[in-house]
Parts: C-alpha cells; sequence; structure tokens
C-alpha cells in the first residue's frame, strides 16, 4: 500500500478516506502531491492510499489479467487478484465502492457532494479491455463514468473524482469559493477580471468597478445565465424546469434558449 501525504499523527481521522486498487500505482504520485490535494492530505482532510493490484498476484511474473474466454482482442484483469486486493482494505461504514467504467452512472457535481459525505470511497481502476464479470459481482461496485468516451484505464478517472470530491470536503476550500462556482446553482460560472484594469485594449465592464454589490451580484448572475445558454443549455433548460429562476431570470433563459434554437434551425 501507498500512502500518499501521510496525515501528521496529532491531526484528526480525515473526513475522506480514498483507498485506490491500479496495477498502475506510479501514475497517482505526482497528480496527488501537488497543490490543494498535497495541502488536504497534509491537513487530515482527506487521506489518499493506493494499492497496487499486482501484490495480491501469486506468479513470479505478477500477471493480473489473461485472455477473454470466447476469443476476442485485449487482455481481462483477472477477478482473483483484483478480488483479494479489494477484501484487504479497511471498511469504514458507510463507505462507497465506485467501479471506474465507461458504461457507468455519469460522475457530476452532485454526485461529487453525495460522496463528500462518505467517510470511504474506494476506486477500482480497470485496465486493457475490461475486469473479469466475477470480481464485479463478488465486490458489487457502482459502475461510474467521467463522459462518454473511452480511456486506457481508469487511473485518469479516479483522479478526477478525488478531486472533485476532495474540494468539497469541509475546511479544504472556503466554502463561499465552492457556493458560487459552476453548477453550484445549476449554471455555469459568470467570468472573471483582474489587474490589470486594461490588458491589449480590452477593459474591465463597468458595473464591476462600481463598488455598487447588489449591481454587481445581478450583473454576475445574469452572465452566468447567458453563459450557460450559449455553452450548456441543457443544463438551464433543466434549471428553468425546476423553477429555480427568479421571473425575471426565467423571461431571460426562456428568451436565450428561444432565439438559440431559432439560430441553430436556421
Amino acid at each position: 500500500m501507498d500512502e500518499l501525504g501521510a496525515t501528521p499523527q496529532t491531526t484528526p481521522s480525515p473526513a475522506v478516506r480514498f483507498d485506490v486498487l491500479s496495477l498502475f500505482p506510479g501514475m497517482f504520485t505526482s497528480p496527488m502531491q501537488e497543490s490543494i490535494l498535497k495541502r488536504a492530505q497534509a491537513a487530515g482532510r482527506i487521506a489518499i492510499a493506493v494499492h497496487d493490484v499486482r501484490d495480491w498476484t501469486t506468479d513470479r511474473h505478477r500477471t493480473a489479467d489473461d485472455t477473454p474466454y470466447g476469443g476476442g482482442a485485449g487482455m481481462v484483469l483477472r477477478a482473483p487478484p483484483l478480488v483479494d486486493a479489494f477484501e484487504s482494505l479497511p471498511v469504514i461504514e458507510g463507505r462507497r465502492v465506485l467501479l471506474m467504467a465507461a458504461g457507468g452512472r455519469p460522475f457530476d457535481q452532485a454526485m461529487a457532494h453525495e460522496l463528500a459525505t462518505a467517510p470511504q470511497v474506494v476506486l477500482i481502476c480497470g485496465h486493457y479491455e475490461g475486469i473479469d464479470e466475477r470480481a464485479i459481482e463478488e465486490i458489487g461496485a457502482e459502475p461510474v463514468t467521467i463522459g462518454d468516451y473511452v480511456l486506457t484505464g481508469g487511473e485518469l478517472p479516479a483522479m478526477v473524482i478525488i478531486d472533485a470530491v476532495s474540494r468539497l470536503v469541509a475546511g479544504v476550500i472556503d466554502a463561499e469559493s465552492i457556493a458560487q462556482e459552476s453548477f453550484g446553482d445549476g449554471l455555469v460560472e459568470y467570468p472573471h477580471y483582474t489587474r490589470p484594469a486594461n490588458f491589449r485594449g480590452r477593459g474591465i465592464p463597468d458595473v464591476l468597478l462600481s463598488g455598487h454589490h447588489a449591481r454587481i451580484a445581478a450583473w454576475r448572475r445574469e452572465q452566468s445565465i447567458r453563459r450557460t445558454a450559449a455553452v450548456r443549455p441543457d443544463l438551464l433548460r433543466r434549471t428553468l424546469d425546476d423553477g429555480e429562476l427568479t421571473p425575471k431570470e426565467a423571461d431571460l433563459a426562456a428568451e436565450l434558449l428561444t432565439a438559440r434554437e431559432q439560430r441553430f434551425e436556421d
């Protein structure tokens, strides 16, 4: 087992412990030891343990895969080492066990919030052509995907999930920042600006220089709606249908969505 970012002895148990089962644990070393994830582990907010499935193989070549029954291309991850590795993990009541799988439940911000309340999240990284179905049945993991595309293995999706969930754990990131970011209210986040005030002839919207907090908040909300209509109309339709917009915002959203549909029809 490879413990990343060992927690100081004086800190309490982490809010979330991540256990990762992988054939390539080295892939996690650098990404999990930079920036916010590094600080979160050092502060004891989260713990990340990566386990090499090959440690549970029984032959001298540490063979974790084999050819598929029935023929076909690729190799299949064998059930015995994966299940043995899984059963060696500590069990914390209320844990979630996820299998990185292209055909699984789409991972989104709502699921990230779900997982941030779990004391333990186990992430199983498949590789090659797939995993022996009996291992999946024995473990009873939830299949999860980060998008409608195929990767070479489950390591990158596992890293994405760890990052997305960790930042929602209390004390890792300022709560106000989380509340105002994309998807927090069903919308894409508004544009941001900082110094210099003029960059290559591009200035700052006057409202942001006004010091009028209510006007700034209203401008940001409108920009979120406009940006969501432009790049994620599906999200805006959902937010509109859920009744999460004020009457004025709902009118703007409906107008933008109608205009967008007309442009594509033309």
